[in-house]
């Protein structure tokens, strides 16, 4: 297991990289953000539901890594990585894949103290370490000044639900 970057602050936590044990605590902290983000309560449980198995065969595989940061053996804040297929493209006209950001959640009682732009600069060391040298991720309102000041910027991506 590759070792966690040691010049990154982590203000008195520990860094650790997730595990297949980390399951549920994922899945609680992705099903609050989207909550706080004016998701719709039943919708969201059952993006959980279906969440749940798909998070547990990657964690497993390790498709889906990344990184919690613990105060006295809680998790007060973690960040989901994925690598994710991409075809070459100008932003990485000779890579197949890009990183992939999500669920980065820190608890209530820890926010304003920098830990979110902590979670990032791992993962940014992480793709790096791992060969990526772009990633994309989606951001909330609360995220966005986050990303932003770390030199993240918007792109032209749109969605539509279609039926």
């Amino acid at each position: 297991m590759k070792e966690i970057p040691g010049n990154i602050d982590f203000s008195g936590l520990t860094a650790r990289r997730l595990g297949p044990n980390d399951r549920e605590i994922i899945c609680v902290h992705r099903e609050t953000m989207f909550l706080e983000a004016g998701g719709d309560p039943s919708e969201l449980r059952v993006m959980t539901e279906h969440f749940r198995p798909w998070l547990h065969q990657r964690l497993f595989d390790g498709r889906y890594y990344g990184f919690a940061l613990m105060d006295t053996g809680q998790p007060v804040a973690a960040i989901g990585l994925m690598n994710i297929d991409w075809p070459p493209h100008p932003s990485h006209p000779a890579l197949d894949q890009r990183g992939y950001v999500l669920n980065v959640f820190v608890e209530p009682a820890y926010r304003r103290r920098g830990l979110a732009s902590t979670l990032m600069k791992l993962a940014e060391a992480e793709f790096a370490q791992r060969g990526m040298s772009f990633a994309v991720l989606h951001a909330t309102k609360a995220g966005k000044p986050v990303y932003e000041g770390l030199g993240w910027a918007n792109t032209s991506e749109m969605a539509k639900t279609v039926s």
